[in-house]
């Protein structure tokens, strides 16, 4: 496959226009004329604007040389966010502008996400024979520290980095377990094949995810939006999880019950690996 990585998107775009089906020139002229708009949008929401399928934006990325749209996404994002530092040189954020920044996106978060929604993920989370949690890439560290927490809460469950441990959770999961799910994009396709088991096996699904218009989203009994939608894609700064470590944190706090703790047995570890700390 070509490699794009020392040519703009866009150019590498005129450069193929002529040479993709009539579809994916749609898809061709949207992100042309609308490159801010574009960047900013998942897979759904672009095909969406470009009145085609999911698969055709996909299609059209391999034909560009990308291995898919989110290869695409990242090296425009990475052309749009260069040409800014060039527009701005000398501008840089004080360490105070960016705690202000992270707290704005934290009450932006609790003003998308209604009390309804939240209230129905923790009887989903509660009530659960198992929550079997996943996520993937840079993503699972949260899953990680999320089971971690909802054990030492007395609620048992499973989580793992990979998928071949998770959707064999999944395959041998009862009706009366719960999929939790954590995917920032709303496209991962490991996490859509989970959901997608899950739905076969009749079980319920949370998604925390920043697109209210994603493969994801729309698998999701529960939906919890991580992110204002309006927000910028920015290459350089799209591997921060703080919007889904809030929703997250959040939950944990509204799942606490300490006659849980106490029914369960659930703190007795910490009782056990107290011995090994000063």
């Amino acid at each position: 496959m070509e490699n794009n990585n020392d040519k703009s998107v866009l150019a590498t775009i005129k450069d193929k226009y002529e040479d993709v089906f009539p579809a994916e020139q749609k898809i061709a002229s949207f992100i042309l004329d609308n490159p801010e708009k574009a960047v900013n949008a998942n897979v759904s929401e672009l095909a969406n604007f470009s009145d085609v399928s999911d698969a055709t934006v996909i299609r059209f990325c391999k034909h560009l040389g990308y291995e898919g749209y989110y290869q695409l996404r990242i090296n425009l994002s990475r052309d749009l966010g260069r040409k800014q530092i060039d527009d701005n040189p000398s501008e840089s954020d004080s360490v105070n502008s960016i705690f202000n920044q992270f707290s704005s996106k934290i009450k932006e978060i609790g003003e998308i996400i209604s009390e309804e929604k939240m209230r129905k993920a923790v009887k989903l989370i509660t009530s659960a024979n198992f929550v079997h949690l996943a996520a993937v890439g840079n993503t699972s560290p949260l899953v990680m520290y999320m089971g971690f927490r909802l054990e030492r809460l007395g609620i048992r469950c499973t989580y793992n980095s990979l998928p071949e441990y998770f959707l064999n959770h999944i395959n041998l999961a009862k009706k009366d377990d719960l999929l939790f799910v954590i995917s920032q994009s709303g496209t991962s396709k490991h996490i859509v094949q989970a959901m997608e088991l899950a739905k076969k096996k009749e079980l319920k699904t949370v998604a925390v995810t920043g697109h209210k218009y994603s493969p994801v989203s729309r698998l999701a009994d529960c939906l919890l939006l991580s992110s204002d939608e309006d927000q910028p894609f920015d290459y350089y700064k799209t591997y921060s999880h703080l919007g889904e470590m809030s929703v997250v944190d959040a939950l944990l706090n509204l799942v606490t019950n300490k006659d849980k703790i106490l029914e369960t047995d659930a703190d007795k570890p910490e009782i056990i690996l107290s011995e090994s700390k000063l």
